[in-house]
């Protein structure tokens, strides 16, 4: 991620700076107030764990932070927190939709792989998607063959017929093509 305008080394932030702030950002779109407490049960972390870390975030401009007092994201860190609850469910939903991953383990697989991918890489990621669950020649069918695919380790029969029926769509078009 970024290194933020407070950050006089310009660091970028650690997985662990993006982790709280995703949790921050999730924690306030529930509750008007987000004490440690609160952070601490959603991380499974200690409680002092928690207070470092808000004074680090509280340096670096991320959080309005002060001991015995509420936690607070800035705009800074509320636009961090949101780009990481977004890279979060799109890599959790290419886990579930198209790989077929199960949800616990996508979710985990997901907080992982949020902090390294780059935004063209995860744009380009979203694009796919979407042209996979869109597409008349891939859609909800191909999603089916590929699940076959994965549960038998071979190609699905009905995939011959398929790819025979593009060879003759290309066929058709070349022969178009010809003529003009």
């Amino acid at each position: 991620m970024t290194p933020t305008p407070n950050d006089p080394a310009n660091k970028p932030l650690t997985s662990t700076m993006e982790d709280y702030l995703e949790a921050i950002y999730d924690l306030n779109k529930d509750k008007k107030v987000i004490r440690v407490k609160d952070i601490a049960k959603r991380l499974d972390v200690k409680m002092p764990t928690v207070t470092s870390m808000l004074r680090t975030l509280n340096e670096r401009g991320l959080v309005n932070y002060e001991k015995y007092e509420y936690v607070e994201l800035t705009n800074i860190g509320a636009d961090v927190g949101r780009e990481m609850r977004r890279r979060h469910q799109v890599l959790f939903q290419f886990l579930t939709d198209i790989l077929k991953i199960e949800h616990n383990i996508a979710d985990e697989e997901a907080c992982k792989m949020e902090h390294t991918l780059s935004f063209a890489t995860l744009e380009n990621l979203t694009d796919f998607m979407h042209f996979i669950q869109t597409c008349p020649r891939a859609g909800d069918s191909w999603l089916r063959y590929f699940d076959e695919f994965r549960k038998i380790g071979h190609r699905p029969e009905t995939c011959g017929k398929c790819a025979e029926n593009f060879a003759c769509e290309l066929k058709q078009k070349d022969k178009k093509t010809r003529k003009k």
